[in-house]
């Protein structure tokens, strides 16, 4: 099959025009951002605080672990169904709600008397955090051009990076300064107040407009929500999106989970300088996420296939870092090229996000973002810590992070499968110049 030639553009679902100021795009970008960092910050803050808790309740380690997997439970649980409502409902109601939500659980948590109130306070946080990040980045994308999606969606998801050190680091000053139950108080008061900004300022009526106009401009997208789902999976190249994302992030969660540890056992660092080490490189990732994002966009101005290019150098390019300096003896020199790694392995997220979009109905875009936070989560995030720790007893932690970055040569193989299909299915999809959608593809 032959890819696109130069100079040919591959258009998107949405109209490159967007419906709303420049400015107020941004305004709802910035908004949305720091939601984000609140949604992160209320969901790490519990690590910081962990000494604190075990000593005054007496709790185990394992239940200590069930305080924080709860809420990724719950995210995973409720992502997809909640993000539907937003594309039926209202993306901006729900966003606010789930804001609110979170803010007003991890208030819950600063006055808890019990575990048992804490886990309940916990269950709750998970709830409200459920759908923010697919809805959020959904209502930030659907405000901008497409030649920016990439790098929108790069710098959103690395704000969960961000947010994770932020709580971590504020909340363990506060703590020290204050107790724990001020860090908790702290991160759900901001929360509280960046919800109330965001509903005043971020309104239904000048989104909604946006959208519709979009809608009437674009092939199917007058169809009900419903018969729209089917297209979540209709095309190859979209599940490759999917795929490819969630097995790069198998990588990246596994270094974030494990570093602490590597630079503990390896390097003699104390957990506090071991934790803040492993912050740094965090903050790495965060930022190759970004950088991944704007490179994506830079490249496929003229030819949109590029974006495919862009994610495979990031697998591969983490793949070679990553083995190169889990090999090397401990030094600067792999710690160089194990932060060169982490930087490249996280440049993923932006062109992956992009595609999703590219590829699936504006009016189901949430929804489309629940489905690839779902991949994420059950092929990155919840397995890549977890095969990391069942390889590291049985090879040592450095034999297992000696193997962990071979994943990313399957997410090369599925990334070129997606990028070789994605013409053809522009074209069946009816969003290449001078095509319509294929008659089956026209019914749903």
């Amino acid at each position: 099959m032959r890819l696109h030639t130069a100079g040919t553009q591959v258009p998107d679902t949405l109209p490159a025009t967007p419906a709303v100021s420049r400015g107020y795009a941004w305004l709802v970008f910035a908004l949305s951002f720091g939601l984000l960092l609140s949604d992160y910050m209320s969901r790490q803050v519990l690590n910081a605080v962990f000494p604190l808790l075990k000593a005054e309740w007496l709790v185990s380690d394992a239940e200590l672990g069930t305080l924080s997997g709860v809420v990724a439970l719950m995210v995973g649980v409720l992502t997809f169904p909640l993000s539907l409502l937003a594309d039926r409902w209202g993306r901006v109601r729900i966003l606010v709600l789930s804001a609110a939500a979170w803010s007003l659980a991890t208030l819950g948590c600063a006055i808890a008397a019990s575990y048992g109130q804490m886990l309940l306070g916990r269950f709750m946080v998970g709830v409200g955090e459920a759908a923010y990040g697919s809805v959020g980045i959904a209502v930030v994308l659907s405000v901008f051009p497409i030649g920016v999606r990439a790098t929108l969606s790069g710098a959103f998801i690395a704000g969960g990076s961000f947010g994770s050190v932020l709580g971590v680091s504020i909340g363990g000053a506060i703590a020290q300064e204050f107790g724990w139950r001020w860090a908790f108080g702290a991160m759900g008061f901001f929360g509280l107040a960046l919800a109330a900004v965001y509903g005043l300022v971020i309104t239904e009526k000048r989104l909604g407009s946006a959208s519709t106009r979009r809608n009437r401009s674009t092939p199917g997208e007058r169809a009900p929500i419903r018969a729209q789902l089917p297209r979540l999976f209709s095309s190859l190249s979209v599940v490759c999106a999917y795929i490819g994302s969630g097995l790069q992030m198998f990588i990246a969660m596994a270094l974030l989970a494990w570093m602490p540890s590597f630079l503990n056992r390896y390097y003699d660092m104390t957990p506090g300088e071991a934790g803040l080490g492993a912050g740094v490189f965090a903050l790495i990732g965060g930022i190759g996420m970004v950088l991944g994002g704007i490179v994506a966009d830079r490249l496929s101005r003229k030819v949109a296939a590029r974006k495919w290019v862009v994610a495979i150098a990031c697998s591969l390019g983490s793949l070679v870092l990553l083995m190169a300096g889990f090999h090397l003896p401990t030094g600067p020199l792999q710690l160089v090229l194990i932060g060169a790694g982490t930087l490249v392995a996280a440049g993923t997220a932006g062109p992956a996000a992009a595609m999703v979009a590219n590829l699936t109905p504006a009016a189901i875009a949430a929804t489309a973002f629940a489905t690839l936070t779902l991949a994420n989560s059950l092929l990155g995030l919840a397995p890549g810590p977890a095969v990391t720790g069942m390889l590291a007893d049985s090879m040592g932690l450095l034999g297992a992070l000696r193997v962990i970055p071979l994943v990313a040569l399957v997410t090369s193989v599925v990334f070129t499968i997606g990028m070789f299909s994605y013409e053809r299915d522009l074209r069946r999809l009816g969003l290449l110049p001078g095509t319509a959608p294929t008659t089956s593809e026209a019914r749903a």
